[in-house]
């Protein structure tokens, strides 16, 4: 009896070890990545050594940046005399940078002096807008159209100069401005 006991023991023991060796050879084949959970795909790895597989690899995609802040853009405009006392200033080219937030900076250089302030974006409802378009135009019936913006800047020789504008396109609009001194301009953006 101890005879077929053996038997039965071998047989089982000889069962356990094919299938512990099927096992390990089915996934002796296999391996675990790790996944990155920012883009989806597996991390790289690196096998070094003498055993280290030829001509296998990953592919890692790195995620783009998220956006930052919008940059400020810069506009230049053109402001042409349109009095006596805008003739001695000549034709002046204004710079308004604007920074995304509804204000931007405005500069302009008049008659030796570098004048500098702000410009900003105002709406519809603002109740001033139209007053230096009919002190430098004359008064007029006008409709405005485009994003409206006020600008005003100040000089170290005490003169300042007071803008109304209107934005039409990308790079483009028209304005009106008026100088403490008397001296009245037709403004124009775009390049």
């Amino acid at each position: 009896m101890s005879q077929p006991r053996s038997r039965a023991v071998f047989t089982t023991r000889f069962a356990q070890s094919t299938l512990a060796a099927l096992v390990a050879a089915t996934l002796s084949a296999c391996y675990v990545v790790p996944i990155d959970p920012h883009t989806g795909q597996g991390y790289p790895i690196h096998q070094d050594g003498p055993g280290a597989r030829q001509g296998g690899s990953v592919t890692v995609i790195t995620p783009p940046a998220p956006p930052g802040p919008p940059q400020p853009s810069v506009m230049s405009a053109r402001l042409y005399p349109l009095n006596p006392q805008a003739n001695k200033g000549g034709l002046i080219t204004a710079t308004v940078v604007d920074h995304h937030t509804g204000r931007g900076s405005f500069t302009l250089s008049y008659l030796g002096d570098m004048l500098q302030g702000e410009a900003t974006r105002v709406d519809a409802s603002y109740a001033a807008f139209g007053r230096i378009y009919n002190e430098v135009l004359g008064l007029n019936q006008r409709s405005f159209s485009g994003r409206r913006g006020i600008a005003n800047a100040f000089g170290p020789k005490g003169v300042n100069a007071q803008c109304e504008y209107l934005i039409t396109g990308p790079t483009m609009g028209t304005g009106a401005c008026q100088f403490s001194d008397g001296a009245k301009y037709q403004m124009h953006f775009g390049s």
